[in-house]
């Protein structure tokens, strides 16, 4: 993932740390009953990765059976795969299969198509949508949210367009929305009439947590659940200090209301991402006192000691 991608000698440079909670935020939470548990998901955004054999894969394991492997380690995916070709629906039943075989607790979390999202632009997207959303019920109870990410020339002067969309996709549909051009973060006006859209339509907001795109950390939670895309920097060691504050937050989201949190790590190489997760699972658990089950990580020199 190259997005807000940054030099490494300016790391250094930026501030980490996490703004405070949008104004949506604590309205939000405060009608929600609290919760003993969060529910929680904390996975990658790929799993077809060959840098991963030997380090949660078996070394002489088969592409074909990346997935197989992948389950075994997370209780959920950000399925980009789907982004770049409409899912097919015998597509969804073979993925659907494999979490089956492993797990009954597995989340895929599809990426709209970016027929819809880039080249219609969500406009005239009727019929696409409605292709689009029956195959991804084929994952049945193993689907969970799907997210909506607009390009970065849909701005604000879009907002009807957006609306309208949302306003047509059925009630019950799990979606959030992440946004990526500028003005809707520094427009006031723009960023308030954006999430006050999501709330009614009970859309979510993805936030995205990148070094060279602060902005669109906007701590908004239009609905009481919380997708982050955390993006770090090859095991630097910012990236372990933004997870624990990650973490502290999601508690103090939790206290207020919070019900789920999906979260979802990449780096800009991903070879390493298994082993950041591993430690965002451990600390997940103390902090917040689930169970995950950490990653598997065939080389315990690679844990870092946790």
């Amino acid at each position: 993932m190259d997005f807000g991608k940054v030099p490494e000698q300016e790391l250094p440079t930026i501030d980490f740390s996490l703004p405070k909670d949008g104004i949506l935020t604590g309205d939000v939470l405060k009608e929600q009953t609290r919760v003993n548990e969060l529910l929680s998901y904390v996975g990658c955004a790929k799993w077809g990765r060959k840098e991963w054999k030997g380090l949660i894969y078996p070394p002489k394991t088969k592409e074909s059976i990346f997935l197989d492997e992948y389950v075994k380690h997370f209780n959920a995916i950000e399925l980009n795969a789907v982004f770049y070709k409409m899912p097919e629906k015998q597509q969804i039943v073979t993925w659907r299969q494999k979490a089956e075989a492993e797990r009954l607790d597995f989340k895929f979390c599809p990426k709209i198509t970016r027929t819809i999202s880039h080249i219609k632009r969500l406009k005239n997207a009727e019929d696409t949508t409605s292709q689009y959303l029956e195959s991804i019920m084929e994952f049945g109870p193993y689907l969970g949210p799907c997210f909506l990410q607009l390009g970065d020339n849909f701005g604000p002067a879009n907002l009807s367009v957006l609306s309208d969309y949302l306003e047509s996709l059925p009630k019950d549909f799990n979606l959030f929305l992440e946004v990526r051009h500028q003005a809707w973060f520094a427009d006031p006006e723009a960023r308030s009439a954006l999430f006050q859209i999501l709330r009614q339509n009970h859309v979510g907001a993805v936030i995205t947590d990148a070094s060279g795109r602060r902005d669109c950390l906007h701590m908004e939670l239009p609905t009481p659940h919380a997708f982050i895309r955390f993006v770090g920097n090859g095991l630097h060691e910012s990236d372990f200090s933004r997870v624990d504050d990650w973490i502290e937050r999601i508690r103090s989201w939790k206290e207020q209301g919070l019900q789920s949190a999906y979260f979802f790590l990449h780096q800009h190489d991903e070879k390493d991402t298994p082993i950041l997760a591993d430690y965002t699972v451990r600390r997940w658990n103390e902090v917040l006192g689930t169970k995950l089950a950490r990653p598997m990580l065939l080389n315990k020199q690679t844990n870092l000691g946790f």
